[in-house]
């Protein structure tokens, strides 16, 4: 028996829109988000779905909304917050611009003091080293392969297929798990607001 996981980001939000660094913060979504999740919602107009997850924000729960309306056969409608998006800690609701030189900043002090020189292909989104007050990509890896784990467990005792509204971070372990990718090729994702990616099961 082949059962299914269909992935999916939110559509754009208002911070998406200007550059600014959202995290836990719910922000709404735009009139382009809006779109990004009808676009979704018809490419999977003919799959099945048994039970959907979305987290506390609003711009998962609307985005899952949108997909729902073809699928009056989901049973039941999850919220988790394993796979919300990454904690920028103090860079949340400043500009991407304004402070990407203070993190990098940030992050090479922090692992020079701890590792001594950092290479630089790893300055870019580092793995395991967090903005301050935040969290790291480790982090949030972390927690959502604990979701992964009780995941796959729920699938395989009740047979069902599953639709995920995640975020834009917390999207990159779930692909990194399902699509055996490494820790290079995971950072280095970027996920659509208007697609989908489709994971077989077999129980």
């Amino acid at each position: 028996m082949k059962l299914k996981i269909y992935l999916f980001r939110h559509g754009q939000s208002y911070y998406n829109k200007h550059g600014w660094f959202t995290g836990w913060i719910d922000s709404k979504m735009t009139k382009k988000g809006f779109d990004n999740a009808r676009q979704i919602a018809r490419k999977l107009k003919r799959k099945k779905i048994d039970v959907a997850y979305h987290t506390h924000l609003s711009r998962s729960k609307q985005t899952l909304g949108q997909v729902l309306l073809y699928h009056p056969e989901c049973k039941e409608i999850l919220e988790d917050d394993r796979m919300i998006e990454r904690n920028y800690g103090q860079l949340q609701k400043h500009s991407h611009h304004e402070f990407m030189e203070e993190i990098n900043h940030t992050i090479v002090k922090v692992f020079e003091e701890k590792y001594g020189k950092m290479p630089r292909k790893i300055k870019h989104r580092s793995y395991d080293i967090p903005p301050p007050g935040g969290e790291s990509v480790k982090d949030v890896e972390k927690r959502v392969n604990s979701f992964v784990k009780d995941l796959l467990k729920k699938m395989k005792k009740e047979k069902i297929n599953i639709a995920i509204s995640a975020h834009g971070n917390s999207m990159r372990p779930f692909r990194r798990y399902f699509e055996k990718l490494s820790l290079q090729e995971m950072v280095e994702l970027e996920n659509p607001w208007d697609d989908y990616f489709e994971y077989t099961i077999k129980v």
